[in-house]
């Protein structure tokens, strides 16, 4: 008998230190975690397109003398800014000023051989008058007078081309205002001019200031950009008033400003591409022909969207997801559809509601279907409580 009752002292002394440790449990259990919430900010945005493309020149002009000659003298210097008219090459000059002497020569003798005839002729009219000359020798001397003229006309032009091969052909002038490249060829070579293709390449010289941006896209982007010109009632603003935005490639932004003023008539059929177009200006002419860009095309219309913090997304395998709280402060996941960065705020396409309370901050202390104790974005957020030190 004793022993039962020893036995049952000892389960109700262990009866009671378990429910004194239950308690301690109860006491010291750790808080709910604290989350940030907010709810997504509504703001109209674009949907922007990106593209990678080069600069291009809007004028580049290859020059070539039109003469044939011994270069003379160079007048710049490699990769200098030029105006137009500003001289560049002369080719020597004392061939072409012999040529203009010889037709000037020729000139004179086609004129006074004209006086010549012009004065025969009116001594035949007396002579035909009295009878002393048959018609058909007045008629002669009416037609060399003709011939006379003619080759007065002839010398004429000769003289004039002489003239410009000397004046204008022999100094070859820039054509645009922009910028030289280096000189191809020293003086004292001879230069083949003419029109073939077989002419000496002198230099060439491109436009800065605007410059032209071209990029190529899809045929359904194409597609998207024909439908939303046509439904704003504003076709002629795909090729002339679409703005657009651009950033080189040590650039974290887009902040080059320009507009699309030409797309191609013909889809590329290998690549299934079109070719578009946008100038920019380039004051100070840090573009550069040939120079890689990324631009910016808007590819919607204006709508209202909900955004959220781009760190408030989270990824599971290919799926994006937030975290919301709902009613009785239990997180809940939702997956959405993301879209582009709009004033540092990622854009949510689907999934979300203007009323859901998105967590923001705290994301890895809380997990779905665990209770979190939320703060809103406007109110301090709590610090956790410290924990105590083991030992």
């Amino acid at each position: 008998m004793a022993i039962v009752r020893a036995a049952r002292l000892a389960g109700l002394v262990a009866a009671m230190a378990l429910a004194g440790c239950g308690q301690g449990q109860q006491q010291t259990a750790a808080p709910l975690p604290a989350v940030t919430v907010a709810n997504p900010v509504q703001r109209t945005v674009v949907d922007q397109d990106e593209y990678v493309g080069r600069f291009a020149a809007v004028e580049s002009v290859e020059i070539r003398s039109r003469l044939s000659g011994y270069l003379a003298q160079i007048h710049f210097t490699d990769g200098q800014m030029v105006k137009k008219g500003d001289l560049l090459f002369t080719i020597d000059r004392r061939p072409f000023e012999i040529v203009l002497e010889q037709m000037k020569a020729n000139l004179a003798q086609a004129r006074a051989n004209l006086a010549f005839t012009e004065a025969d002729l009116q001594r035949g009219q007396q002579l035909l008058g009295n009878k002393t000359i048959t018609e058909q020798a007045y008629d002669q001397r009416t037609q060399a007078k003709r011939v006379a003229e003619a080759a007065v006309t002839a010398q004429e032009a000769m003289v004039h081309s002489a003239e410009l091969d000397l004046n204008d052909y022999s100094e070859l002038r820039s054509p645009i205002d922009g910028r030289i490249g280096d000189r191809r060829v020293a003086v004292g070579n001879l230069v083949t001019g003419g029109t073939g293709g077989a002419t000496t390449l002198l230099a060439m010289v491109v436009s800065v200031n605007p410059i032209r941006f071209e990029f190529s896209f899809d045929e359904a982007s194409y597609l998207r950009y024909v439908r939303f010109a046509t439904g704003s009632k504003e076709v002629e603003s795909l090729h002339g008033n679409v703005p657009v935005t651009l950033k080189l490639i040590d650039e974290n932004d887009f902040v080059h400003k320009g507009k699309i003023d030409f797309i191609d008539n013909v889809i590329d059929r290998s690549s299934g591409t079109i070719r578009g177009r946008a100038v920019f200006d380039n004051a100070d002419g840090v573009f550069t022909p040939g120079m890689f860009g990324r631009v910016r095309v808007p590819g919607s219309p204006p709508y209202t969207a909900l955004l959220v913090p781009d760190a408030a997304i989270g990824t599971e395998q290919a799926r994006k997801y937030v975290l919301v709280v709902d009613g009785d402060d239990t997180v809940r996941q939702k997956y959405v559809t993301v879209g582009q960065i709009d004033g540092g705020l990622r854009v949510v396409k689907e999934g979300l509601t203007a009323t859901d309370r998105v967590i923001v901050n705290g994301l890895m202390r809380a997990r779905p279907g665990q209770k979190v104790k939320p703060q809103d974005e406007s109110a301090p957020v709590p610090k956790p409580p410290n924990q105590a030190k083991a030992g």
